[in-house]
């Protein structure tokens, strides 16, 4: 290929004992890069991987011809979300590759179909397969799009790529925030989805500390970036409220018409009021961590999608 792009290209590779896969999935995006690319780099952050990924990698950049590789490894298991960070404060490109796990269930041409389709305005483009999500997966997203007013629906993706643009706004943002796809969702530029045909059946790696993180990270986006937590809170708050209430006028009702025991009814109704007024103040305190939360992760001062300069007479 003789016409090849002009912008500077990075990708940043997720590894986590993956070297089973690594050296396929690196040697496709590899030839991808330097096929279509004059510049390009590969970031494999290797997350503390167990087996030896990093050698396959550091095996595989014998055969670049134009693409730098570089191995940026972790010192301890960090996550997908804090080591891809990491990757991409590394990475210098125009644009960036972002790959979350080496599942190679996807052909070669939809890494530029992706970037092609960024070149037409969106300022992050997502690849995502046509099959069917997981149960757990499919929970997550339908209950977190639902609870979340981000103007993109979002789902599982084996790929993104970002422009500069992009990395430079979500920079300026709060970076420890624990989920990037939230960010970008919520970051205010254009965001297009792509989906392809998957090439085969991949399974989830068997990693418990992968797997723990994972759920852990899906529980804490779901109480800072959804309202769930909130309505659940308020919705147990008003019941039980109305119990409280249900239990003084069923004590009033028994001091009227029966012989309760000394000192019963005066101390329902004191348990009552009491209640009444704990939830009610929980109430209160629940909104107040609402706000603050909305104010550190979730709300910026502005946001814009483009700027149009008109020319002047």
């Amino acid at each position: 290929m003789t016409n090849k792009e002009k912008n500077f290209m990075s990708a940043v590779l997720y590894v986590h004992n993956d070297e089973a896969v690594l050296a396929d999935f690196l040697r496709t995006v590899m030839g991808v890069l330097e096929d279509n690319f004059e510049h390009s780099e590969i970031i494999c952050v290797n997350d503390h991987s167990q087996d030896d990924s990093a050698g396959v990698v550091r095996e595989i950049s014998k055969g670049a011809e134009s693409a730098t590789v570089t191995v940026l490894n972790m010192s301890y298991f960090h996550g997908i979300e804090a080591a891809m960070n990491a990757g991409m404060d590394l990475a210098i490109g125009d644009f960036v590759l972002e790959f979350d796990a080496c599942v190679p269930d996807f052909e070669a041409s939809e890494i530029m179909r992706v970037y092609r389709r960024s070149l037409e305005g969106y300022d992050i483009v997502s690849a995502s397969p046509d099959t069917r999500q997981r149960f757990t997966s499919s929970l997550f997203y339908r209950v977190f799009n639902r609870f979340t007013d981000f103007p993109y629906q979002l789902g599982t993706e084996r790929f993104r790529v970002l422009s500069r643009r992009v990395i430079n706004r979500i920079s300026s943002m709060n970076k420890t925030v624990p989920y990037r796809k939230a960010v970008y969702a919520n970051c205010g530029l254009k965001t297009a989805n792509i989906r392809y045909q998957a090439t085969g059946v991949h399974g989830t790696k068997k990693d418990e500390s992968e797997r723990r993180y994972r759920t852990d990270l899906a529980i804490n986006s779901m109480i800072l970036f959804t309202g769930l937590g909130y309505q659940f809170s308020v919705t147990m708050t008003i019941l039980m409220m109305l119990v409280a209430v249900a239990v003084a006028v069923y004590s009033a009702v028994v001091y009227l018409f029966s012989t309760p025991v000394a000192g019963w009814t005066t101390t329902i109704f004191f348990m009552s009021f009491a209640f009444f007024g704990l939830f009610g103040i929980l109430t209160i305190i629940i909104k107040y961590l609402q706000i603050l939360v909305d104010l550190v992760f979730r709300r910026r001062k502005y946001s814009f999608e483009s700027i149009e300069k008109m020319g002047g007479n």
